[in-house]
């Protein structure tokens, strides 16, 4: 007999994903170049060169044992020793070999930190708008994901609503910030603010109460931008990076686990982290890559462009009349829909080519998001579209 629960997952296939494969299959009909996909967060700058070198010079004179071998449980040693080094010297926080883990990407990292902080039937707090795909990596844990609404003037915390859900049973707050997909990125206000109100109610509670921040946006920041971490504010901080976003390398599937080391149990829970993997197979990411991100640390991709296409966008949804709170860093942005329903509003959209997608599942219906990590040249040309469809199928919006 095969288990339900994830034959029934086949039925909620994501959103996200089910208009990706629309803007391909639209894009044989009359080109891709002609789509304007904005569903996908695939990163669309080139991977850095010395990402690429260094990969060349290892494959020329390393051994392939080396190369593509099985690394230690906790990831290579020496690259978590780069890995703590660098953090160290941005953030200032004593982090050592032994508080970081190597995963598959933040996903992995996610699956790690849950595992680390909760048992079957605990609760996670998450802020709206989320991922969407935090559900099925909470729900089949065991634990709870609960959604905080949004606080849709700014998309900073809600945090009377945070304080009335949080709970004996809450074991996590789960962060992202720089935000998919809202792009806002929280403030050190906002931070200091979460990192009291954890405080009080773990003394409340007599329990350790963790926050798991998901970091793989945490290189794109736009200028002026106040991007604290979350690290220095919460002892109890489970940070979850991926090398995707900054390096554009989402294909390779490498990030890591770094536990503060001002948790009492830090060194523990990264050993625990190896022994997570024995149940869930996400184990030994390839050696390769990250002996690759270990010579880059302190590199990233041009992520330049992405502040050029938000101002772009930015811009031009605020001249046809739309709400929306400006990014402060990553490749998205999530206007207010011109009608209550962003489903309808998303549907309409596809007859000019533009793909959309609804902030539904993002906790925030009423709502949708575009990705703008496409070229900037097609950004433009995609302002041409956005304009015909609010004049024609919003004509009041458009003559304002």
């Amino acid at each position: 007999m095969i288990v339900q629960k994830y034959k029934d997952m086949l039925s909620g296939k994501s959103v996200i994903r089910q208009l990706s494969e629309f803007a391909t299959a639209r894009g044989t009909e009359i080109g891709y170049e002609n789509v304007f996909d904005f569903s996908l967060g695939n990163p669309s700058v080139a991977v850095p060169q010395e990402f690429t070198d260094a990969l060349v010079h290892m494959l020329t004179t390393k051994s392939t044992q080396e190369l593509h071998g099985y690394s230690p449980s906790l990831g290579i040693t020496k690259v978590r020793e780069a890995i703590a080094a660098s953090l160290e010297k941005r953030f200032g926080i004593p982090y050592r070999a032994e508080h970081i883990f190597m995963a598959s990407g933040a996903a992995g990292a996610l699956a790690h930190a849950f595992r680390l902080v909760t048992e079957p039937g605990d609760e996670i707090l998450t802020f709206a708008p989320f991922f969407p795909e935090y559900h099925p990596y909470v729900d089949l844990t065991g634990a709870v994901l609960k959604v905080v609404p949004p606080d849709t003037d700014c998309f900073q915390i809600n945090f009377e609503a945070f304080e009335e859900m949080i709970t004996e049973k809450t074991m996590a707050i789960l962060v992202n910030t720089p935000n998919n997909p809202s792009g806002v990125v929280y403030s050190t206000e906002t931070v200091k603010k979460l990192a009291q109100v954890l405080t009080k109610k773990s003394e409340e509670y007599g329990h350790d109460i963790f926050l798991i921040s998901d970091e793989p946006y945490r290189e794109i920041i736009f200028e002026g931008v106040d991007a604290p971490c979350m690290s220095k504010f919460y002892d109890n901080t489970i940070m979850c990076y991926s090398f995707s976003k900054s390096l554009s390398v989402p294909g390779e599937r490498i990030g890591y686990v770094a536990i503060n080391p001002a948790c009492a149990e830090a060194a523990t829970m990264v050993n625990m982290c190896g022994q997570i993997s024995r149940g869930i197979g996400h184990n030994c990411p390839p050696s390769i890559i990250q002996l690759a991100v270990a010579q880059v640390l302190d590199q990233t991709a041009d992520l330049s462009v992405y502040e050029t296409n938000m101002n772009l966008l930015y811009d031009e949804l605020v001249k046809l009349g739309f709400t929306c709170v400006k990014p402060g860093g990553t490749f998205y942005i999530f206007p207010k829909a011109l009608e209550e329903d962003a489903k309808v509003f998303c549907q309409k959209a596809l007859k000019y080519d533009l793909i959309l997608v609804p902030g539904d599942s993002f906790g925030a219906p009423g709502y949708f998001r575009m990705a703008y990590c496409i070229d900037t040249e097609k950004v433009e040309r995609s302002l041409a579209a956005l304009r015909k469809f609010v004049a024609e199928e919003y004509p009041e919006c458009a003559a304002q």
